[in-house]
């Protein structure tokens, strides 16, 4: 197995991505060790899950490492640069070691079907069967050129998931201007609806108001009318019964007949 390079020249961020790798490295050879000390099958398989998500772990780290060393390769001298991508190949063979001893031990537990580590999303590879090249025929070469090739995969994956997640945050963005104006335009709604409620309530009011006008002018029309009644009243039986004490002369309009007496006694006097 390769140990970690000494006084090879790299920035804090590389130094750190590269002490977890070989973090996880030593896991995975104390991990593969306790395994050949464990007779019980389901914990020899729950143990490889274990190393499996270790080795996943790794994979992703080592991305990481190239990532950084792409960053900072136009600010270091081209032996550094060479130096890092070495130490990137290394570990990308050391990886491919613990693939190849996860693959026997799944032999050693039966599993006809031998599962390569995907170096991508972690699913299970076809068998040589199926004329795929397994790991234990392949050179270091086609082992770091295979692992080069998934982190490339995995790459676009990750850009296309980035796009997704820009889409998404974008119509996020939309949406949240569109449910502003709408609540904008229910707030004006509102206050709409509440200057036509208190107009009503107003409108109501003024109803109300007319209609007790006009039940006043009617009582005041209904009081003129029984006067002139009674007034035309006592004029027809003041005409019809002038002898009558019991009504009194109505001020200028003086009986028929005594200004008819007073007509005759005043012929009289002349003749």
């Amino acid at each position: 197995m390769a140990t970690m390079a000494s006084n090879l020249p790299m920035s804090p961020q590389l130094e750190q991505i590269h002490g977890e790798i070989h973090d996880n490295f030593r896991a995975l050879a104390n991990g593969f060790q306790k395994l050949d000390k464990i007779k019980d099958s389901n914990r020899q398989s729950k143990q490889l899950e274990e190393l499996t998500g270790k080795m996943r772990e790794c994979k992703r780290l080592i991305k990481e490492f190239d990532r950084e060393i792409k960053d900072e390769e136009s600010r270091n001298p081209p032996d550094v640069n060479k130096q890092l991508n070495d130490e990137k190949q290394s570990m990308i063979k050391e990886l491919n070691s613990y693939v190849q001893l996860r693959k026997t031990f799944m032999n050693s537990l039966g599993n006809k079907r031998v599962e390569l580590f995907d170096m991508g999303a972690g699913v299970s590879e076809p068998t040589a069967d199926d004329n795929v090249q397994m790991a234990s025929a392949m050179s270091n070469q086609e082992l770091i050129n295979s692992g080069t090739k998934t982190m490339d995969e995995t790459d676009q994956v990750i850009e296309r998931s980035k796009k997704v997640v820009e889409q998404t945050i974008e119509v996020g963005t939309q949406t949240a201007v569109t449910l502003k104006g709408q609540t904008e335009q229910m707030g004006r709604i509102v206050n709409e609806l509440d200057t036509i409620q208190f107009s009503i309530k107003k409108a109501s009011q003024l109803v109300k108001e007319i209609g007790r006008q006009v039940a006043t002018d009617k009582c005041i029309m209904l009081f003129l009318l029984l006067i002139v009644i009674g007034v035309i009243a006592i004029i027809v039986v003041k005409i019809v019964n002038p002898g009558n004490k019991n009504i009194r002369d109505i001020p200028g309009l003086a009986p028929p007949a005594a200004r008819r007496l007073l007509s005759l006694s005043t012929l009289q006097q002349f003749e």
